[in-house]
């Protein structure tokens, strides 16, 4: 397993301090979503340049940190043509950079039917789906033609909510350049989060072969919702997960999220616990 974190839960430094600081903390990849980290950059699509992706690559390696996922969390789903499109562009540039950068996956969530990304019932429905397999096939099919991994997020409140449905987008796509990123509390809700021990090990069953990247936090629950935290400081079970990476996925890029730097090493200390003991 290699450790990493979501770049931009680490302590706001220059980024080539910052960087030191995440291989100072032990960390071996993380997950860059350049909008929330590079902010005297432009991360328009016109920006997103051979040179500046071989810049960032420089500057990872130099720390010996892995980019596991280029994060471009847009809505595929969007109903307005004219947004959709700039979403779709901004996908293929995220590709393209990709290319250049050497990073494992080009990772996304998978929307909801409205221009707000917000969850509604009709996230769960049909047509959402069909609509959201639609969009999703040219975006996968230019990341075949540029050697590069796709990877969608099933979350309960998006349209591709759960194994079943993640394995449905998977079939029909039919492509290895589409795969998966697993995060097991992100298929939870307090509708379902005490069957987690069911839901995970479905996931492992019916997705494992395709998963390139495991995300890792932890839940509580307040005020009648789930509230993500980081590892160790909830109520997730990681046995199955931690299982499935140690037998089947052992060099797997696999990121902390929800951590702050107050304790994003005892996160990772307490996940390396329980991979020792899986």
């Amino acid at each position: 397993m290699q450790l990493g974190i979501r770049f931009h839960d680490t302590k706001v430094l220059p980024l080539e301090e910052r960087l030191a600081e995440v291989n100072r903390q032990g960390f071996s990849c993380v997950h860059l979503a350049l909008s929330k980290v590079i902010k005297e950059n432009s991360v328009a699509p016109e920006a997103l340049t051979p040179g500046y992706a071989m810049y960032l690559k420089r500057l990872f390696g130099a720390q010996k940190l892995d980019i596991a996922v280029l994060g471009c969390y847009l809505n595929l789903a969007n109903p307005n043509p004219d947004k959709l499109s700039e979403i779709v562009e901004k996908y293929k540039a995220h590709i393209r950079f990709a290319a250049h950068l050497g990073c494992g996956v080009v990772g996304t969530e998978t929307g909801a039917p409205n221009e707000e990304y917000k969850y509604e019932p009709a996230c769960h429905s049909e047509e959402a789906l069909e609509l959201f397999i639609k969009n999703l096939r040219p975006v996968v099919e230019y990341a075949e033609n540029m050697g590069v991994i796709f990877a969608i997020e099933p979350v309960w409140k998006h349209i591709v909510c759960n194994p079943v449905r993640a394995r449905r987008v998977l079939d029909e796509i039919n492509s290895p350049n589409l795969q998966i990123i697993l995060d097991p509390v992100n298929l939870l809700d307090i509708s379902n989060y005490k069957e987690q021990v069911a839901i995970v090990e479905e996931a492992i069953d019916i997705l494992g072969k395709d998963v390139a990247v495991v995300h890792i936090k932890d839940y509580v629950v307040r005020d009648g919702k789930l509230e993500s935290v980081a590892a160790g400081n909830g109520c997730m079970d990681y046995t199955a997960i931690m299982k499935f990476i140690k037998e089947r996925k052992p060099y797997i890029h696999t990121t902390l999220e929800n951590t702050v730097p107050e304790n994003a090493v005892q996160a990772k200390e307490h996940i390396w616990k329980l991979w020792e003991e899986a």
